[in-house]
């Protein structure tokens, strides 16, 4: 099995050249200027929603698992979108962002998560107003929704649709496994044949039961991991809460090229800028396109309250678990003690958390990279499902997606870190630039969608309810929360009524 290994390493070698040349190309000049864009004409152009209604995020949060109705309720898919936003990316994203960028590296993660919460929000939203029913009585859709009806580009939709699905099937799931391998392998030599078998089986039996065993899984696999893994980097804070100040020193002053960045290959300012946002957008995902997906599933009264727990997702995500992951990597001293190179950014976070609180900690944390890992990949075939049924691909495409899933799995835990996340970046560079292009065009939709909620809000704060009429129309119904009526404002045409039938009854009412 190691020589099979080492086959795939030394065949996959020149296209590791060629595909990290190219997206290093295209992220240095083209995606970082895209991505930093975006979000700040959507943070302007909103008044910055991500500080004004950052309290509202939370409120939502806490009872989204009601007024589903039978669908998926608000907080699964948050689930579903968390399931790929915690996962590798905040811990090997951040851990090689630091050994090419420096502490400076961590900074630009943050300012990507502020600006992208703005564009998480816009992109959630559209999604929500142009979902589509599904046949099991729950919801699908996403960019390719909003593009073939809100722009009303099919062509534009499908181009989307194909890329999305290659990054989703074949892609993603290789990164996921690939760091588990390397990290059930530092942290007890377990070989990476036997962790692709592992992923592969488990993903089969979940992938298997469809959408709806996938929301149930992460719904339940996410928040524990996430909980588990701020457990355990709060442990380490309690250990070093005397090196808290030094820490955001060296993030501050390597940010700006005031400090060399700390053992960074490329070192200095462009390092830090480039690595930051670039892993920054790996792990929040916002603008990629992806998140869309999980947002369009869920059954809520208006699509801006899906938007804002969309959007409260990327703070999660980046500015507390990669946080947390940095403040691990850089208390160790490793950066500074060794000669990292890229493909020690695997197990680079174990290692960290184990010089801090021992070897015992070895397992644990193995085991929770699992399954960050593993969520990963049930969230991201989610995502390549809604594409399929954009596609109207027929059960023998779906179960076709469900194999690819499974075997990329397994075959990622055989190649090359440096391999895989190349090709991820040049796959996530096709989607999120034709993504952020949509988002840029439809953005007026995203802010009267916004207005609405806002108008509705205020009214219900003057007088206690808002009173909206019933299904049927036959009598006034009193809520206490905001309810999209499309019919009522000026919205584009081409949305799916059905999908908002029943907004009301979603909507949480005056008892």
């Amino acid at each position: 099995m190691d020589a099979i290994q080492q086959w795939f390493h030394e065949v996959t070698g020149p296209a590791t050249q060629a595909l990290s040349s190219v997206s290093d190309w295209l992220y240095t000049y083209v995606m970082i200027a895209c991505l930093a864009g975006t979000g700040i004409y959507l943070t302007l152009r909103s008044r910055a929603l991500q500080v004004r209604h950052f309290s509202a995020m939370f409120c939502y949060l806490m009872r989204s698992r009601k007024g589903a109705n039978g669908g998926i309720s608000s907080f699964q898919a948050f689930a579903i979108g968390m399931a790929t936003r915690i996962g590798i990316g905040n811990i090997t994203g951040v851990a090689l962002a630091l050994i090419l960028g420096g502490p400076g590296a961590l900074f630009w993660m943050w300012v990507a998560a502020f600006l992208g919460m703005a564009t998480a929000f816009a992109e959630a939203t559209l999604a929500q107003i142009f979902k589509i029913p599904h046949h099991d009585g729950t919801f699908r859709g996403g960019p390719m929704a909003y593009m073939r009806y809100g722009l009303k580009s099919r062509s534009l939709a499908i181009v989307f649709t194909l890329a999305m699905v290659f990054t989703m099937v074949v892609a993603m799931p290789m990164v996921q496994s690939n760091t588990i391998a390397q990290v059930m392998a530092a942290s007890r030599d377990v070989p990476a044949w036997v962790t692709a078998v592992v992923v592969s089986i488990l993903a089969a039996l979940v992938l298997l039961g469809g959408v709806r065993s996938v929301a149930r899984a992460t719904e339940f696999i996410s928040p524990i991991m996430a909980v588990v893994y701020l457990v355990v980097a709060l442990s380490v804070v309690a250990v070093n809460f005397r090196q808290i100040p030094q820490f955001f020193t060296d993030v501050f002053l390597s940010a700006f090229g005031m400090r060399e960045a700390a053992a960074g290959v490329a070192g200095g300012i462009m390092a830090a800028i480039m690595n930051g946002l670039r892993r920054g957008l790996f792990s929040n995902e916002a603008g990629m396109g992806t998140n869309p997906n999980a947002a369009a599933t869920a059954t809520v009264a208006h699509p801006v309250q899906q938007g804002l727990i969309q959007s409260l997702g990327v703070f999660f995500d980046t500015m507390v678990i990669c946080t947390a992951t940095g403040f691990i990597i850089m208390t160790s001293g490793l950066l500074d003690r060794t000669v990292l190179s890229p493909d020690d950014a695997g197990h680079l976070t174990t290692s960290a958390i184990t010089q801090s609180l021992g070897a015992w900690m070895a397992w644990p944390i193995a085991i929770i990279i699992f399954f960050f890992g593993f969520s990963s990949i049930l969230g991201a075939y989610a995502y390549g499902e809604a594409s399929l049924v954009f596609l109207r691909a027929g059960a023998k495409v779906h179960f076709a997606a469900k194999v690819l899933t499974i075997v990329f799995s397994a075959l990622g835990a055989l190649l090359a870190l440096t391999f895989v996340w190349a090709l991820m970046d040049l796959t996530m560079f096709v989607v999120t630039m034709i993504n952020l292009f949509t988002v840029l065009a439809l953005g007026s939709w995203v802010i009267v969608a916004m207005r609405d909620y806002e108008s509705q809000v205020a009214r219900i704060r003057r007088n206690g309810y808002l009173e909206v009429a019933s299904r049927d129309g036959a009598r006034m119904i009193r809520v206490i929360e905001p309810v999209f009526q499309p019919d009522a404002l000026d919205v584009p045409r081409d949305y799916d009524a059905k999908a908002w039938e029943k907004a009301v009854e979603s909507a949480q009412h005056l008892s």
